[in-house]
């Protein structure tokens, strides 16, 4: 075995020998008699292992020169641009293409004559290519901005090529991504000033399917979007790109993008911590039906700022636990018996020691219909039908959550064929479900509205009684 194929051996890279014994043979030649094979060998295996990168992940900005192989999964538009200088007509030519590997994505950037090239068509999704070029920090991440390039047509890398994702395949890095969700929260458009002193424009969506939810944030003309859309709608985000915020993946939407409705059903069905189950200084995701609220109130911020907050009680068939709304999310249309998905909430310590859920910038809140399985509990069933009685929220979806009927306090007592008469005195032992006006008291198997001006807590039992009107105890008595 000669020197070549010694100093080969020793070498971790793709390079086909013939090609490093080629590359050898080439720098003796360039160095003019100074070197022989085995010094012009361990020349070129040096450059080849300070180039060569085990994959796309691996590739990052500051580094001089890499060398790797990837599929391509996306290829853009050419782009033209005048170059700084005296020639008027010295036009520069740009078209991005991603490409990935089986560790990451990256977008490598053509210039000028080879970005011609691709746009002529010589460049398909799903050929393999053999890249040389310098990497970068660009506005979504690294760049690879290519000196050579060519199609290797035995070369196999294991990339499935996907023209839509789901929220679970988002890694650091994409972009082209096509995504359909469900619309979970929205916000109001927010500026700020850049450093070139222009104003920018910014507003966020979250979207949810059936893998997970996403945070979308749309800048500039794309912020109105998050103003046109309601929760609940199907949209499709066009040419997104990921970016990471506080640790978490972010979706981003720029002017190359879009958020288009679309008419199809997108499943969403997070997965939920039981109440009962939340410890304090988790952060969780959790449902259930609203069986208090109270109204917003507004308090002065250290910077002079005002802030908002609104409390809500939800319960599931473990427990409830109060719930926190601070900011925008206080003005969120949640009444008495919704059935509401929060998540994203921190677990806090709360008023005499129990458990409080904060609603923070991070959190969503979504009214939505309610799981098939979300019955529960006796006391969770007649939870909901008190809730609806209490004039909340009479045809929300959270009354089919915990039980039959749905129909309110007063209809899950009027069908029955023992019920009062109108106007006959009756007594009525209960805990209290729902505090306020009317109370609502629910003694295992059934539920009674009760009018009284006494103040009553959740959780208290106490004994009613007076005449029954349309179903609702106008109490006499409270003890």
């Amino acid at each position: 075995m000669g020197v070549i194929e010694d100093v080969y051996e020793d070498l971790d890279t793709d390079v086909e020998f013939e090609e490093f014994e080629a590359a050898v043979h080439d720098k003796v030649e360039q160095m003019g008699g100074l070197a022989d094979e085995e010094t012009a060998a361990m020349l070129i295996a040096h450059e080849l292992e300070d180039e060569e990168v085990s994959g796309v992940a691996d590739i990052a900005p500051g580094m001089d020169e890499v060398k790797f192989l990837a599929k391509v999964v996306g290829v853009g538009d050419l782009r033209t641009f005048e170059r700084d200088g005296d020639d008027e007509d010295d036009e520069g030519r740009v078209i991005n293409v991603e490409v990935a590997d089986e560790t990451g994505q990256v977008r490598i950037s053509f210039w000028d004559r080879m970005a011609q090239s691709v746009d002529d068509g010589e460049l398909d999704v799903g050929d393999v290519l053999r890249i040389k070029g310098r990497p970068q920090e660009g506005y979504s991440g690294v760049e690879v901005s290519v000196d050579q390039a060519e199609v290797d047509e035995d070369a196999e890398v294991d990339v499935q090529v996907q023209d839509t994702y789901r929220v679970d395949d988002l890694s650091l890095g994409l972009s082209d991504v096509n995504l359909q969700g469900l619309v979970l929260t929205t916000d109001s458009v927010r500026t700020f000033d850049r450093d070139d002193g222009s104003e920018g424009r910014v507003s966020n969506l979250t979207l949810g399917d059936e893998t997970g939810r996403v945070r979308v944030t749309l800048w500039d003309e794309k912020a109105d979007r998050a103003e046109e859309l309601d929760a609940g709608a199907s949209v499709e985000v066009v040419d997104g790109y990921v970016r990471e915020r506080d640790g978490d993946l972010e979706l981003h939407v720029g002017s190359r993008g879009a958020v288009e409705e679309i008419d199809a059903d997108v499943a969403y069905d997070p997965e939920t911590t039981d109440i009962d189950d939340l410890e304090l200084g988790a952060t969780a995701d959790i449902a259930g039906g609203v069986i208090e609220t109270d109204p917003k109130r507004t308090f002065d911020r250290d910077d002079g700022s005002e802030g908002q907050v609104r409390n809500v009680r939800i319960k599931d068939g473990t427990g409830d636990i109060r719930v926190a709304l601070w900011g925008e999310k206080a003005d969120l249309d949640v009444d008495l018996a919704d059935y509401v998905v929060v998540t994203d909430v921190e677990i806090q310590e709360g008023w005499q020691d129990d458990l409080e859920a904060s609603a923070g910038w991070r959190a969503t809140v979504t009214v939505t219909d309610p799981p098939e399985d979300a019955a529960g509990t006796d006391a969770a069933s007649a939870e909901a039908a008190a809730s609806s009685g209490g004039g909340g929220g009479g045809g929300s979806p959270g009354l089919d959550a915990f039980g039959d009927g749905g129909a309110g306090a007063e209809a899950a007592t009027a069908d029955t064929d023992d019920d009062p008469a109108a106007g006959e005195t009756v007594q009525f032992t209960g805990t209290v479900v729902q505090a306020g006006n009317p109370v609502v008291l629910d003694d295992g198997t059934e539920t009674r509205s009760v009018e009284t001006d006494a103040d009553l807590r959740l959780g208290e039992e106490v004994t009613v009684r007076g005449p029954i009107h349309d179903g609702r105890i106008d109490a006499d008595e409270v003890y």
